[in-house]
């Protein structure tokens, strides 16, 4: 029997890039696990993401049955994803000739982010393949948020309201972003399926903290504060350095900072990490707060166990991986009352929940957890995510998804088509009345 093939699309977000990164973050990583998980359980995977370097080859065997494909979308150098929707057209078309040059017919296209949602619609127009999309992020949500400093074209909401309306499955990472998807895009309950984001128990796990702070050369008599992911203003990295302000003085306290854009000379040219120690030193904690600057994956399980506490307090978040990563260590996480956070962190019991741009109600949680020492909450962490969030419990449902749609739109596999007839091959891939017409033939014989 023929493997079921998956096309992945996520333009801007390659599991092969560094994470931390001012475009790398919890998509890389949702792709990535994702893609090898569902390879565990049978299917092939390819992967096409956006050339962002001459000397990347067309396709790199990123796991077994899992394949990262190059696709031509403009200059083969980095560029913000802000940038990219002009190049999407040459991006389908590049998607479309691999496809045709290595006669392949997939099954399902799973889009991740609206320009390769809008992507994958074409190509679901064009093939008759079922188009499930993970948003990540909704355009009109960041546009509230963001109004001004949203640098994404007008074009971007229309464009999400058409993939809204004609995707056959939109898969939302939690409560807010299902609410989000019917009230601001008016998309179809039953189309929506809720299914978070995950972590891998094999990469995150709870470490002794001696131990790991020993590895990180941080005190063992400080209280530790971590902070992890993208450096950008929207992910509140100053909130949490304006809340040292008022954390009172009975405790030596750390915020380590990781994160930042691209290599180490990049990261300390960034405006943001600039503005950040401003801010530290205008109120007198730039000695108390480190920027260590990104860090390759597998050191990311020593910053987690290192911590008294994991902080993550966005103006908003669609799911948030890093919480889940902490917690899989053993570590309390402090969250933003928004988005994936308030459904992953469970307040009073893996940690706290306070609304953002709040300092002084972050200070107090922090000053709460410091002073009650409490390790159930750690325990009841790791219960939680290896419960709810692993990436093999993700896959599972993320399977079932994808069945009901492949079985509804009874696509045929590599080996039937090859039976159909030879002349009609090039329309099949083109033209959905084509496709109808010869599965009626088909079935019939």
């Amino acid at each position: 029997m023929m493997k079921k093939k998956i096309a992945f699309i996520s333009e801007h977000a390659s599991p092969l890039a560094i994470l931390g990164g001012i475009d790398s973050g919890g998509q890389n990583v949702y792709v990535a696990e994702l893609a090898k998980q569902l390879a565990k359980r049978g299917y092939e995977i390819d992967i096409f993401t956006r050339k962002d370097h001459k000397r990347l080859p067309k396709m790199v065997q990123l796991f077994p049955g899992v394949r990262v494909i190059h696709v031509k979308a403009g200059p083969p150098i980095p560029m913000p994803k802000e940038k990219l929707l002009d190049y999407m057209d040459e991006f389908r078309q590049d998607m479309i000739n691999f496809m045709d040059q290595q006669q392949l017919v997939y099954q399902l296209v799973h889009a991740n982010f609206w320009m390769s949602a809008m992507v994958g619609l074409a190509i679901k127009m064009d093939y008759g393949i079922p188009l499930v999309v993970t948003f990540h992020a909704l355009g009109k949500v960041r546009r509230h948020y963001l109004k001004q400093q949203d640098n994404f074209p007008d074009e971007r909401l229309m464009i999400e309201e058409n993939i809204a309306r004609h995707a056959d499955c939109i898969i939302a990472e939690c409560p807010q972003d299902k609410h989000d998807l019917m009230t601001l895009y008016g998309a179809d309950t039953k189309r929506i399926v809720i299914v978070p984001c995950g972590f891998n128990p094999k990469e995150f796990y709870p470490i002794a903290q001696q131990q790991a702070r020993k590895r990180l050369k941080l005190k063992d008599d400080e209280k530790i504060i971590l902070q992890l992911g993208r450096m950008v203003p929207r992910k509140g990295i100053d909130n949490v350095i304006r809340a040292l302000k008022y954390i009172k003085n009975d405790f030596k306290v750390r915020l380590v900072v990781v994160g930042g854009d691209g290599d180490e000379a990049h990261f300390l040219a960034s405006p943001e990490l600039q503005r950040l120690k401003k801010i530290a030193q205008a109120l007198g904690k730039d000695a108390h707060v480190d920027f260590v600057g990104p860090k390759k994956r597998k050191e990311l399980k020593y910053y987690y166990n290192a911590a008294d506490v994991f902080v993550s307090t966005p103006w908003y978040e669609p799911f948030g991986i890093t919480p889940l990563e902490a917690m899989a260590c053993g570590t309390p996480v402090i969250g933003s009352n928004v988005g994936g956070i308030k459904y992953s962190v469970c307040d009073g019991v893996t940690g706290y929940l306070v609304e953002p741009k709040k300092p002084k109600a972050l200070a107090q949680k922090l000053h709460q957890l410091f002073s009650t020492n409490d390790q159930k909450m750690g325990v009841h962490a790791v219960e939680r995510v290896n419960t709810l969030f692993t990436w093999e419990k993700i896959s599972y449902s993320i399977e079932q998804v994808y069945e009901r749609y492949i079985q509804a739109n009874r696509l045929l596999d590599d080996v039937q088509l090859k039976q159909l007839l030879p002349e009609a091959q090039h329309q099949l891939k083109y033209n959905r009345l084509t496709i109808h017409q010869l599965r009626e033939q088909h079935h019939a014989s």
